[in-house]
């Protein structure tokens, strides 16, 4: 499969900016393996209150009285919002996790490090990395349908996945994953470790979206060690965000174009 990791380690040094000095600190986050497990327990656990005061909330308006509970779970609209709030929540307790460990900086600690001149360097690797993956999945099966299809009911749906998937799930999926998961886990057991039991958790977590069928989650686990690898070279959160951003807007300009501009939903399972 073509796309990085393998170039990024000798192309490292014309990836960073000339401005900023690369990072030589090793990786020493100022939270452990119990605040990382309690942030994605917290994540999930907010995600499904939020869910159920939504539904609770929209039943009580009228909205919902005919709608069965096995199709509000696939309404994006429903769940994108708890989704939502409960990163914010999660982003809330990092962020004070950081900051009760005496860090100076959030961002710093999270080692968010913008990298400024050529930032377009990253979101043109996550189209490099979209398109690999398109070329790569030709050769393994891929389901004609998976259950993630079921948020693209309507042209509503994808338009909303769409901007949910460029604008706040790159940000928010990087700072969980990239930012607080990895450090702690290159700091016990080393990078390459980090990169592959980040990169696992990383797909594992979208797993169920995909019926947990190997094809899918093997690319999916490609991605997120390519993620992991950018953000280890680079020891900046944002470069790997910019790249994810670049990849999941490729996906999904393909299938605004094979779709006929979402008004053909139907293609999905062809």
């Amino acid at each position: 499969m073509a796309f990085p990791p393998n170039p990024l380690p000798e192309a490292a040094p014309e990836l960073l900016s000339p401005t900023v000095a690369p990072e030589t600190r090793p990786e020493n986050p100022p939270w452990n393996v119990w605040d990382v497990l309690l942030a994605f327990a917290l994540l999930f656990a907010c995600t499904l209150v939020f869910v159920v005061i939504n539904v609770w909330f929209l039943r009580r308006g009228g909205l919902l009285r005919h709608v069965a509970p096995a199709d509000m779970v696939k309404d994006p609209l429903l769940i994108l919002p708890a989704e939502l709030l409960a990163y914010m929540v999660m982003l809330i307790f990092v962020y004070l996790t950081a900051m009760r460990a005496g860090s100076r900086s959030f961002w710093d600690a999270l080692r968010w490090n913008w990298p400024r001149r050529v930032w377009a360097t990253y979101p043109a690797l996550g189209v490099l990395l979209a398109v690999s993956v398109q070329v790569f999945s030709k050769f393994i099966p891929i389901p004609k349908s998976l259950p993630m299809d079921e948020y693209f009911r309507s042209p509503m749906d994808a338009y909303t996945m769409g901007l949910f998937a460029v604008l706040v799930a790159p940000f928010m999926e990087e700072l969980l994953f990239r930012g607080l998961l990895y450090p702690v886990i290159a700091r016990a057991a080393g990078v390459g470790f980090g990169i592959v039991v980040t990169g696992l958790l990383f797909a594992v977590m979208h797993a169920s979206q995909l019926g947990w069928s190997w094809g899918p989650v093997l690319i999916l686990f490609a991605v997120g060690a390519a993620l992991t690898t950018i953000r280890a070279v680079t020891k900046s959160v944002a470069s790997s965000m910019l790249t994810h951003m670049g990849y999941n807007l490729t996906l999904f300009s393909v299938f605004f174009v094979g779709t006929g501009h979402f008004q053909h939903m139907e293609r999905l399972s062809r």
